[in-house]
């Protein structure tokens, strides 16, 4: 067992001072702003896509609420540990680990650098699929519609014109994310994300007015809605707990990161619910968005990309204005998916600041090489990008997810987690989310990775 206590901040060479993140390090300017950014980096692709098939698998409102349940009890406890381990040391994953004395922390911080690193290439990969069939619904508008479904990877074998395309694409988005992470947090991160989240959700409830008014869409809305009491189920509930963390955004790397870049003053505790309940109403809202529509013309509610990418913009082409809606969909899906992109760009460059000593400029320019090297493989077909998917994104994120959430409760000095979470007056109930912190939370991390391994890996329960 790790002897709980705090260790002293690695110390720093005269040469790095300058980059000292304890006296340099940027804040949010506001609270308005840090939710706008939690909430934007939480919702993701995984929001518009899974979370809504798996409330019409799972039993419908009956999962909502199972994960509102769970989300409360393992999401919100462990976003407020992975913020606390942020704020605590200032420093990105690769340094707070070791800051707070896990052991080998710099070695598992390296690993969760090396996983962020290719999560960001694979994912702003499909970010650049979102892109261009957003461009082609605003083709279609004005009588120059091509097919979308070229810049897909094929399911083996090599397309030429897909992965250009996908370079193409996967560069200038690279290239954008670079644009803001360079200018900082206040004028690049914080900026962008007060912006793209409300047109994120003003988008949502666009859609979800043209869906739920065609003919036949009230099968949809019952068929997403419906309380089933004989749903709630083992199977429904795990699989509601790995939504939640998948969801979230946990994985001991994003979190972290915008950890180290709140303010004293932030409310750890509030703000975590709230970002909670934003997140879940994206993708609340996403499906209401969707599948009313998708029942309305008959179509199949297929999960995963194919609801995406085939059976999205068959139900665009089959209703008026089809386009400007698909516009609009693809549109704020890509605002959703670059904020998440921009989250785990900033991982790595934050913490090559902190720990190498490196200007912001440089570490953006390296991570800006990489990441475009790493995410060639994955752009030949489907056969190298599952599996990618599966190892760095699903996998990943869950072995970070219980390095933080057991980093927090065993290994974080207790009294300053609690001046963390509670500031100078920590109550009964918060020194009761100590011990929920130890032992509830990262036993449910390892049911979640338990979950994915029987699901995702080895195909051994149907996974949603």
């Amino acid at each position: 067992m790790w002897i709980v206590r705090s260790m002293p901040l690695p110390t720093r060479s005269a040469a790095n001072e300058a980059h000292d993140p304890m006296t340099s390090r940027e804040t949010f300017g506001s609270r308005l702003a840090v939710l706008a950014t939690m909430v934007g980096l939480a919702v993701g692709l995984g929001n518009v896509w899974r979370f809504p098939y798996m409330v019409g698998q799972f039993g419908g409102a009956t999962f909502i609420f199972l994960y509102l349940v769970i989300a409360g009890l393992v999401a919100v406890p462990a976003l407020m540990g992975e913020w606390a381990i942020g704020r605590h040391t200032r420093l990105g994953s690769l340094g707070a680990f070791e800051a707070v004395g896990l052991p080998g922390g710099r070695g598992f911080g390296w690993i969760l650098v090396a996983i962020s690193w290719a999560a960001v290439a694979y994912y702003t990969n499909a970010i650049g699929w979102v892109a261009f069939h957003g461009l082609a619904q605003a083709a279609t508008g004005v009588g120059m519609g091509f097919d979308a479904s070229i810049i897909l990877p094929p399911e083996d074998g090599f397309s030429p014109t897909s992965t250009g395309l996908q370079f193409g694409f996967t560069a200038s988005i690279l290239a954008l994310q670079a644009a803001v992470v360079l200018r900082g947090i206040r004028r690049g991160i914080e900026r962008i994300s007060t912006i793209v989240t409300p047109v994120l959700f003003t988008t949502l409830i666009i859609l979800i007015v043209r869906s739920v008014t065609l003919d036949g869409a009230g099968a949809g809305v019952t068929w997403l809605l419906d309380f089933d009491l004989a749903a709630v189920t083992p199977t429904a509930a795990v699989a509601a707990l790995g939504q939640v963390v998948f969801s979230v955004g946990l994985g001991g790397t994003l979190m972290v990161v915008y950890g180290s870049y709140l303010g004293d003053d932030v409310d750890i505790r509030s703000t975590a619910v709230l970002t909670i309940i934003g997140d879940t109403s994206a993708g609340l809202l996403a499906g209401l968005a969707i599948f009313p529509a998708v029942f309305a013309l008959g179509l199949e509610p297929a999960g995963g990309p194919g609801l995406l990418f085939a059976t999205l913009p068959e139900v665009f082409s089959r209703i008026p204005f089809g386009w400007l809606f698909g516009f609009l969909f693809f549109g704020g899906l890509f605002g959703a998916a670059l904020l998440s992109g921009i989250a785990a760009y900033e991982v790595l460059v934050a913490s090559f600041a902190d720990v190498l000593g490196w200007t912001r400029r440089r570490a953006v320019r390296t991570v800006y090489g990489g990441s475009l090297l790493l995410a060639t493989p994955p752009m030949i077909n489907l056969k190298i990008f599952v599996p990618w998917d599966l190892t760095f994104g699903s996998g990943g994120q869950t072995f970070g997810a219980l390095i933080a959430v057991v980093t927090v409760g065993w290994v974080m000095d207790r009294g300053t987690l609690l001046h963390q979470l509670a500031g100078d007056s920590p109550s009964v109930w918060d020194r009761l989310l100590i011990h929920w912190l130890r032992w509830f939370v990262p036993a449910a991390v390892m049911v979640a990775a338990v979950w994915w391994l029987l699901t995702d890996v080895l195909g051994i329960i149907g996974a949603a």
